[in-house]
């Protein structure tokens, strides 16, 4: 197990103490809390059914050659792992465990399985990662797809970007409330970050 999985069990396992400490209300009132986010993914996730699956398996995925699942190569965000612990069954869960503890020998992802990703919600980034290769197959002569990923680009800073409160920073902050503290709460202890959010007034 390299650092990259260890910051990332680490990561994993804080969640699940801290959802396992909450009752079934304050679980409850989280879910809720992330439905907005929820509705994003899913619209990103048709659009890019629809636009881009074809695309990418032909480009990438049969041939091999994709960055986007590259090894040590996934950036993820504190509320990445608790949005999915929030949709994810317990099995899932030990799968992602099982997998980070593993030797990664290969040159993909650690949580990329044969029969894909196997987290219950992807990360992010990942979601919202197109190379530029597919977005000049897919945009050069569909301008109003262009403009539709650009306004979902736009849309996700408004979970993430803390220029303003966000869903993200929400999210890390309560787990740090219940005392725990994370390298992947990148809205809370990184430097840049925190300078976005002084400058915007919010601390």
């Amino acid at each position: 197990m390299n650092d990259y999985q260890q910051e990332q069990l680490e990561a994993l396992r804080i969640v699940r103490q801290g959802l396992a400490r909450m009752d079934e209300s304050d679980r409850g009132a989280l879910k809720n809390e992330i439905g907005a986010y929820d509705r994003f993914r899913q619209t990103v996730d048709a659009f890019l059914q629809r636009h881009f699956s074809g695309v990418c398996t032909r480009l990438c995925y049969q041939s091999r050659t994709s960055a986007c699942c590259s090894k040590d190569g996934i950036i993820t965000f504190f509320a990445d792992a608790v949005v999915n612990a929030l949709h994810a069954a317990p099995e899932q869960l030990d799968r992602m465990e099982a997998a980070l503890q593993q030797v990664n020998s290969g040159h993909r992802c650690v949580y990329l399985a044969d029969d894909g990703c196997i987290w219950a919600v992807r990360p992010v980034v990942c979601a919202m990662f197109l190379c530029d290769r597919a977005m000049e197959t897919v945009f050069k002569d569909n301008p109003q797809a262009r403009e539709q990923w650009q306004e979902l680009r736009s849309q996700e800073k408004t979970f993430k970007w803390p220029d303003r409160p966000v869903l993200f920073d929400h999210l890390e902050k309560v787990f740090i409330d219940m005392g725990y503290r994370s390298s992947l709460m990148h809205l809370n202890f990184s430097p840049g970050l925190l300078m976005v959010k002084k400058k915007a007034g919010l601390l």
